[in-house]
């Protein structure tokens, strides 16, 4: 296994403009640096507005930084995200970083069942592997068998989640980006999150995590980053 990291932030800083009110600045982070090794699993922690989840975007390429960079590591290479042109980080969403959010965004109409595969076959595995990977996961998270061929959008919240994170799950990639994938999950399910983390670090997946629940954060993570240590002045 390679010792290199497989991304490091280094002096990464965020803020907003506010063009409504006269193009103030608001500043979220600054001087963020930190590096995530294979098989480990960093949880940033701080309150609601710290702006843990404007890091995880900034990894995923959602959002540009300001200053700094985040070098995610690509086989051999390692690319600049903050630098990047959209395609390249497109095309690192699909082969090195997943992402895990509270919510499920999917096309509607699509079957619950291929939801799943589709990330697993994104990420290589042939039709009947990656059915067999999705069918898996969404036994492990509890969503009824009877589901599985209709299409999420009219599921509980609790449900939609479930689905969300056997999707995240389905795909193999070096990196995964947990933003409250615990959020409105039972503790039944929050253990089964927990085992498919820890299953994950196992195997060398290195993992960037905000979790809502205690006994989540406490179980997966190798490292809480308290994020009020980068906090940024909030206005500029």
């Amino acid at each position: 296994m390679s010792t290199q990291p497989v991304v490091v932030l280094d002096d990464v800083s965020k803020s907003f403009t506010l063009h409504l009110q006269g193009g103030a600045r608001i500043g979220v982070v600054a001087g963020v640096s930190f590096a995530v090794e294979a098989g480990e699993c960093v949880v940033l922690g701080g309150p609601s507005g710290a702006g843990k989840s404007s890091i995880l975007k900034m990894i995923y390429g959602t959002y540009r930084c300001d200053r700094g960079h985040i070098r995610l590591r690509d086989g051999d290479d390692a690319v600049d995200v903050a630098a990047a042109q959209p395609r390249r980080v497109l095309a690192l969403r699909r082969s090195v970083m997943g992402y895990v959010s509270q919510f499920l965004r999917v096309i509607p109409r699509v079957p619950t069942i291929e939801i799943v595969a589709d990330a697993a076959r994104d990420s290589g595995l042939d039709g009947d592997a990656a059915m067999m990977r999705a069918r898996d996961l969404l036994t492990r998270l509890n969503v009824p068998e009877r589901l599985w061929a209709l299409p999420p959008a009219t599921f509980s919240g609790g449900e939609q989640q479930r689905v969300n994170v056997a999707r995240g799950f389905a795909a193999e990639r070096p990196l995964l980006l947990l933003d409250e994938p615990t959020a409105s999950l039972d503790a039944a399910n929050r253990k089964v999150v927990i085992d498919l983390v820890n299953e994950r670090k196992r195997r060398g997946v290195a993992m960037i995590g905000i979790f809502h629940d205690e006994d989540v954060r406490d179980a997966v993570a190798d490292r809480i980053l308290d994020i009020r240590a980068f906090a940024a002045p909030h206005a500029a």
